[in-house]
């Protein structure tokens, strides 16, 4: 019972911290534009660059007699 006494307080100073957290990101605008990069995600981009894979080098081993 006693453990009560320290964690709704805990609990409420921890909720009241996390809708601080979510008012502060919403008016610093990091929620403005959800549409924007999700359209972004799904458009195709026709410049695509082809890039050459280099090529492995064989390391020769020393076998012992």
């Amino acid at each position: 019972m006693e453990a009560l006494y320290l964690l709704v307080p805990m609990s409420v100073i921890v909720v009241f911290f996390t809708i601080w957290l979510f008012f502060r990101a919403s008016d610093s605008g990091q929620f403005d534009d959800l549409v924007g990069p999700a359209m972004r995600v799904l458009q195709d981009d026709d410049s695509v660059q082809q890039h050459a894979a280099a090529p492995v080098s064989s390391k020769k081993t020393k076998r012992s007699s």
